[in-house]
């Protein structure tokens, strides 16, 4: 496990072993993993925000769009 993205407001953690990716919304207490198919258009679709707009701002806001209606709520045991 990698930690590729850390904010106040998300995480984003690749597992390369089965190339996947966590996504987790601290902030609504919130995840979504994915992997295979949907976790290479994941970074594809990361990878195409220009360089110049990579900004905590503009990663948060496409983390929440992106997480929005998937991300299931995260429970404690």
């Amino acid at each position: 496990m990698n930690v590729v993205y850390n904010s106040e407001h998300f995480s984003v953690l690749a597992y390369p072993v089965c190339q996947g990716f966590e996504l987790v919304d601290k902030t609504s207490g919130r995840m979504l993993f994915l992997h295979g198919v949907e976790g290479d258009c994941f970074e594809a679709a990361i990878n195409q925000i220009p360089a110049g707009r990579r900004d905590m701002e503009t990663i948060d806001e496409f983390l929440d769009a992106y997480c929005s209606g998937s991300a299931t709520p995260i429970h404690l045991h």
